[in-house]
């Protein structure tokens, strides 16, 4: 006779608001999960109960479900300091701070929500910390610290004796090209080919922006308008060389069935030098330089110029340093892919998708610097060569289901590229709502982008209205939020009438223009300031603002 199965133990709180049958459920699956048996994944009592308090959103003692958290999230504001949304989430458990801790964009970058990843983190299903590219360093350090309230060892420690570790993101490519899905992910992503690229500015302009066409045949890529495409680039083979030649190593050293170079190319970020490869350094460095290594592992800037310093500036910082290639490598963050918005419409043209893109180039003191994407589609990839993408849906950022609907896009710079492609939507579907494009550069004359496009569509009747701003033309600058506010009466009867607002571009613009929005509210809507930024509140949360921005 078969011995009978053990009862579940009861770890779900009888104050966590979950109904019986639920917590039964949560019952098996964390028993499950914690292994409470004793096996190799067990965790201490401690971690259980921080852990348990965490998700059924009580205290580790079991109070209420809503102690120390009302289900609000204060912090989830990008443009807000990292210190002041950690205080905002002080005493919330801990899933809720370590969102606070993300970079409030909600961009998908790292494959998650801000909400989503925290949610991750803590019951243990993702183990990197260092996905959060708009958080950056700020957000690694921030969730390592608050990672170790589990009493584990972070994400990033040393393999246990007698394994060597592998670099997630080498170990993704070790295994090969990743067969498509039926539809392609972030971590299944699809192979696309670049068609061709088209300079936007013309002669005279301080900017290096491109229109972009890539190919979709055969990738499973489908796609709507509000969406972006997720790119995986590769790194300057120039810069990948420098580094081999500053590590003094040789470039088919074997790093998981690869070649060092490979691996350099694809892989791994060469960009702002992570914490990890200084505490690397420090292990070999010796005397003054061990302690510059390990202050800037924590954070430190002992010579002002950690914000500098990418791979091969801190190699560079450090000379005669030779670390092991397969330890170096380890220490370095995975290249991450980059997230663009499309720039066209699957209603015109289903095969073909089409970014605009801003080339990122500076120097710091006689060494340029590149943006790893945008020079790789401005200069670097050759047309039929392909590469790897996947479609980042959109969060709440699309063209309202009613096509009669009004709407009005504020778009200045790149922010334009969704916006073209919602004009691109509305034309070929007959769409009888109104538009109104407002649009800003710095020059009218260089940087009008999809000139004769708007022009065209405004003559034909799809673009309502089209409304221009430009910055450098004049000794006074003037950006679209000065647009708004001198168009304010007409912007406010369109918003009377139901009009759904679109903002997309820099997080600085956005703020400009949220605010400038309640100033038309208030001037021309007859309310006090405080009643304006209710009336804006409440278009968000009924879906009739919304922005995409970065």
């Amino acid at each position: 006779m078969q011995n009978a199965s053990p009862p579940i133990p009861s770890l779900i709180p009888e104050s966590a608001p979950f109904s019986p049958e639920q917590r039964t459920w949560l019952n098996g699956f964390f028993a499950g999960l914690l292994s409470l048996d004793g096996g190799v994944n067990a965790l201490s009592p401690e971690e259980t109960a921080k852990l348990l308090g965490d998700v059924a959103g009580t205290s580790a003692a079991g109070g209420s479900p809503d102690d120390g958290d009302d289900g609000q999230a204060p912090w989830h504001d990008m443009s807000m300091p990292l210190p002041e949304r950690m205080e905002l989430a002080a005493g919330r458990p801990l899933r809720r701070r370590m969102m606070a801790a993300m970079g409030q964009q909600d961009c998908g970058q790292c494959g998650y929500t801000c909400e989503a990843y925290a949610d991750a983190i803590v019951v243990k299903k993702e183990e990197r910390l260092n996905l959060c590219i708009p958080g950056g360093k700020e957000t690694t350090r921030m969730l390592k610290s608050l990672y170790a309230e589990f009493g584990a060892v972070a994400a990033d420690a040393k393999a246990p004796a007698g394994e060597t570790p592998t670099h997630p993101a080498v170990a993704a490519v070790a295994d090969g090209a990743v067969a498509a899905s039926p539809v392609p992910t972030r971590d299944q992503p699809a192979e696309i080919a670049f068609l061709s690229r088209t300079k936007l500015n013309k002669a005279g302009s301080s900017k290096e922006t491109w229109h972009i066409d890539l190919d979709l045949t055969g990738s499973g890529i489908d796609y709507a308008v509000g969406d972006a495409l997720g790119v995986f680039p590769r790194n300057d083979l120039a810069l990948v060389d420098a580094v081999i030649a500053a590590l003094d190593a040789p470039p088919d050293f074997p790093i998981a069935d690869r070649s060092l170079r490979e691996v350099l190319t694809d892989g791994v970020s060469l960009g702002l030098a992570p914490d990890m490869l200084f505490q690397l350094i420090s292990y070999i460095a010796g005397g003054e330089r061990r302690q510059k290594a390990k202050a800037l592992s924590s954070g430190g800037d002992p010579d002002g110029d950690a914000a500098t310093l990418d791979v091969l500036a801190a190699l560079q910082k450090f000379p005669g340093i030779r670390p092991d290639p397969e330890a170096f490598v380890e220490a370095l963050d995975p290249l991450q892919p980059r997230l663009y918005s499309i720039a066209s419409s699957p209603k015109v043209m289903a095969d073909r998708i089409a970014l605009t893109i801003d080339t990122v180039r500076y120097a710091i003191g006689e060494r340029p610097r590149l943006g790893v994407a945008s020079t790789f589609f401005a200069e670097r990839i050759a047309p039929g060569t392909k590469f790897r993408a996947y479609i980042q849906k959109a969060h709440a950022f699309g063209l309202p289901a009613d096509p009669s609907v009004p709407i009005v896009m504020i778009g200045p710079g790149t922010g334009i590229a969704p916006f073209r492609a919602f004009l691109h939507e509305r034309m070929a579907t007959k769409a009888p709502g109104r538009n109104w494009l407002f649009f800003g550069h710095q020059r009218h004359d260089c940087d009008f982008f999809y000139e004769d496009e708007l022009i065209g569509m405004r003559s034909a009747g799809v673009l309502t209205r089209l409304s221009l701003a430009w910055s450098r033309d004049d000794n006074h600058k003037f950006y679209v939020q000065d647009r708004m506010r001198e168009v304010g009466r007409d912007l406010w009867a369109w918003l009377a009438e139901g009009a759904h607002v679109y903002v997309c571009g820099a997080i600085t613009m956005a703020k400009d223009v949220e605010r400038a929005m309640v100033d038309v509210i208030a001037s021309h809507g007859a309310r006090s300031a405080d009643q304006a930024a209710a009336f804006l509140s409440e278009l968000k949360k009924t879906g009739r603002y919304q922005a995409d921005v970065y």
